[in-house]
């Protein structure tokens, strides 16, 4: 989903790196309410984490591959505001040092694959809370369901960008981005509900989407009641 240079048409470039710039400063603000001491380390680890999986790659149909894109695993531990700093950080070190990504579409790489992702998984989350089960079982279904949703909203944002800039139609494109990406987040569906069934066994202090976080907990508060 990483965009090289010249693939996207300056003003459609100008105007995803706007929409990207508003909301990383945006976030910045936010991370002066939201960071604290215990979370700091957090999203460090969660940086670094996601940088890593980015250059694991896994096998999809026709000679394609995918990896994670890690903004729903960042905004479930560290909320959605923070999830796109994080975000912001990777794909910029991966432009700007790995030449992955083109650096004129860094804006628009930021918004398919940050801060869509984030602002999309972690809001995804606060609306499941209303839907589904109140167990770990329902919670992990809705962090499935938002990977799996980010990824797609990505690929079509991808989509529109690529065919507004006239590089190629977008019933071309969005049909076969759709179709790749569809097997592509079903991987990131899985490493995310992996990762995060490991932090809910260990740390489920870490999760951010607090609502979710107590929901997943309601079932061991009732039987403790129960047995008391």
């Amino acid at each position: 989903m990483h965009i090289p240079d010249g693939f996207l048409d300056p003003g459609v470039a100008a105007a995803a790196g706007a929409v990207s710039l508003g909301v990383v400063s945006y976030s910045l603000r936010r991370a002066n309410e939201d960071l604290d001491e215990r979370r700091a380390p957090l999203l460090g680890v969660t940086a670094a984490f996601v940088f890593a999986v980015q250059m694991l790659n896994f096998p999809v149909a026709g000679g394609t591959s995918g990896h994670l894109l890690g903004a729903g695993l960042a905004a479930i531990l560290l909320g959605p505001w923070l999830a796109c700093l994080v975000m912001t950080v990777v794909l910029t070190t991966q432009a700007f040092v790995f030449a992955d990504g083109g650096i004129s579409a860094l804006g628009a790489n930021v918004l398919n694959m940050g801060i869509i992702g984030a602002l999309g998984v972690g809001y995804v989350m606060v609306w499941a809370r209303h839907v589904l089960p109140r167990t770990r079982a329902g919670f992990l279904a809705a962090v499935a369901g938002g990977s799996w949703l980010a990824v797609m909203v990505g690929a079509t944002a991808t989509s529109l960008e690529l065919a507004a800039s006239g590089t190629v139609s977008l019933g071309t494109v969005l049909p076969a981005m759709l179709g790749v990406h569809a097997l592509i987040g079903i991987g990131e569906a899985v490493i995310t509900v992996t990762a995060i069934s490991a932090v809910m066994a260990s740390r489920p202090d870490l999760l951010a989407v607090s609502g979710l976080r107590r929901r997943a907990s309601v079932p061991s508060v009732a039987t403790a009641g129960g047995a008391s």
